[in-house]
């Protein structure tokens, strides 16, 4: 008889089900979401609960003051974006900047905040697509901020590592993270009320309206913080001047007529086929369309050609990051112009940037002709030893190994088959101070825009920053069959790649593909100040074997080992659009991150 079949090992199991799934990069979230649709309430309404309390129990990664990137797929209807980043405050100005003797947006204070968009976006969320009440699904979070929970390790590090900031500059930090006058240490039980006190504030301002349409009662807290109690506690809390991530200190621009201006969105998906499935993203103010790009490219290959266990596979891939990136920074921002976006996404523009993919890596900076100025920003090598602040930049896994934190994610998908893909970031602890009267901070993403004019993403008041955020949606046949994710800044796009190679070339299953050893490249500018590159640069976990390290070197790739499970914290749920059957997946890495379901 034939002995059983081996199977490789995989930390986590496949998970499947016909109930619905949940997945995001914190276990109490996903629970969450998993308890909202086991009483009854709809995908949105479970991803609004789930992220709210990963304000409370991820707020090294993300916060009510941040923004979020959403793609949602309604059962039986097409494909949309929620567009929750804020712009630029109408004080924001180059020239503003200039004068304070900046030469980029500083990594953290209160002039690299935009307008915070995430809790509008997902009051939008709840109030178009979910039919629960709003204290029904803010129940959950206040019950963790008020009631405790046991801090992550990686959050009580980055408590510790901003120590002496909080207590030399930013008290009102220290008093929220360090009671006692001592960082938290890893698995203590620490609370938060002062923003569950926030969170009942706006459940009583929505009840304010009467016993109306649940939507009328939705719209009145949103009324609340975009023009109330929040925005005013905001405004008057963010011109005090404070440290900023460059050692210097400043004022905030922000007022309460920027965030009463802004309004969370609906927009459509940009999208691409690869491989018989049609991948959704975001538009060019974020950094979305450079993975249907870099998908664009790779699908002239053939599968044993983009083989990632294979030296030419992986170097094939990186190639096609590099050229992808390089046109984000050249050409992406929140004014491009459609027909520019249509071309970069063309198989003709394909055909050419497959063209320069070579034997042997290239390491320069080579984005496409589209017959307009390329914007070139001023390099920074990793090599320039800049002085770099502890709260400074999207807290990323760093190249070392050293896991100090990222973003957050979660996916779910529900017995109806409405889907969303939610990438919620920003206003994490170390982005600006706490203010007092609200229990959270401002988040930090104009530093991904530059005090250059000629830059398609430059500081513009009144205009988004581009965002790392990118959530992906795929649908096959008209019908959605998957949604997917990650934190990690300028990496996000680069993991979800492979995890669609692996899955969509290869016969690896979402849990494979999300364990499968993992790389990125480093050969572009950072999103992040102080926006460094590294020539060439190669990140891989340790699982790699030596041949395909060596052979990677070979070729030209300036290469980087770390740590065996280090790199990407990516999740999925999916959906056979004929028989329903769900099935989900999530990261092992860092122990963190789980998906649920029945």
């Amino acid at each position: 008889m034939p002995g059983p079949i081996e199977r490789p090992f995989q930390a986590r199991p496949d998970l499947h089900g016909s109930f619905g799934m949940c997945a995001s990069t914190h276990w109490l979230a996903s629970s969450t979401a998993q308890s909202v649709l086991e009483r009854g309430g709809n995908a949105y309404d479970a991803a609004v609960a789930a992220a709210f309390v990963l304000h409370v129990v991820e707020p090294h990664l993300n916060g009510p003051g941040g923004d979020l990137v959403a793609i949602v797929a309604p059962a039986n209807q097409e494909p949309r974006v929620l567009a929750g980043q804020g712009p630029a405050p109408a004080a924001a100005t180059i020239s503003h900047y200039r004068s304070e003797g900046l030469d980029l947006v500083p990594g953290s204070g209160a002039l690299a905040a935009a307008v915070p968009g995430a809790v509008h976006a997902w009051f939008l969320l709840l109030r178009d697509l979910g039919t629960w009440q709003l204290d029904e699904v803010l129940a959950y979070a206040i019950h963790y901020a008020e009631r405790g929970h046991r801090l992550l390790g990686q959050a009580a590090l980055a408590i510790s590592t901003m120590a002496d900031q909080f207590e030399q500059h930013w008290p009102t930090s220290a008093a929220l993270w360090m009671p006692g006058g001592r960082p938290p240490a890893d698995n203590d039980v620490v609370h938060n009320p002062t923003y569950a006190a926030t969170l009942r504030r706006l459940i009583t301002e929505s009840t304010i309206a009467g016993p109306t349409a649940r939507e009328n009662r939705i719209d009145a807290a949103r009324r609340a913080w975009s023009r109330g109690f929040v925005a005013e506690e905001i405004a008057a809390f963010a011109v005090q001047p404070h440290r900023h991530s460059t050692g210097t200190d400043h004022a905030g621009v922000i007022t309460v007529a920027d965030l009463e201006s802004f309004s969370a969105t609906w927009e459509p998906t940009i999208h691409v086929d690869f491989r018989g499935t049609t991948v959704h993203k975001a538009g060019a103010w974020t950094q979305g369309p450079a993975l249907l790009q870099a998908l664009t490219v790779l699908d002239g290959f053939t599968d044993p050609e983009l083989d990632l266990r294979t030296v030419d596979g992986v170097h094939r891939v990186l190639e096609a990051i590099k050229l992808a990136m390089v046109d984000r920074d050249a050409y992406y921002g929140d004014d491009m112009d459609a027909d520019q976006l249509h071309r970069l996404l063309s198989t003709e523009y394909a055909d050419a940037r497959r063209g320069l993919i070579g034997p042997r890596a290239d390491n320069t900076l080579r984005p496409g002709d589209l017959g307009r100025r390329v914007y070139r920003p001023v390099l920074r090598s990793t090599d320039d030893n800049h002085w770099r602040s502890p709260s400074a930049g999207e807290p990323t896994v760093e190249a070392s190994g050293t896991t100090s934190g990222d973003t957050c994610h979660l996916d779910v998908i529900d017995q109806w088959g409405n889907a969303i893909s939610a990438t919620p970031s920003g206003g994490w602890l170390q982005s600006n101070p706490t203010i007092p009267a609200l229990g959270f901070c401002l988040g930090s993403r104009l530093q991904m825009t530059w005090l250059d004019e000629a830059s398609p993403s430059a500081l513009r008041p009144g205009r988004r920053p581009r965002t790392t955020l990118t959530p992906t949606l795929l649908t096959r046949d008209g019908g959605t069959i998957s949604v997917l994710g990650t934190p990690g800044g300028d990496q996000q796009d680069q993991s979800q790649l492979l995890y669609l190679l692996r899955t969509l070339t290869s016969e690896s299953t979402a849990q494979q593909a999300i364990e499968a050893p993992a790389f990125h490249s480093t050969s572009f500018p950072s999103s992040f100040w102080p926006r460094t590159w590294t020539p060439g640069g190669v990140v891989l976990e340790g699982r790699w074997d030596e041949v395909l390290l060596g052979g990677l070197t070979e070729r030209g790739h300036a290469v980087t080992v770390t740590g065996d499970w280090t790199l990407g914290r990516l999740s999925s749920v999916s959906r056979d659009p004929v028989s329903g059957m769900l099935s989900a997946a999530a990261n092992p890495r860092g122990a963190q991150g789980y998906a649920v379901g029945r």
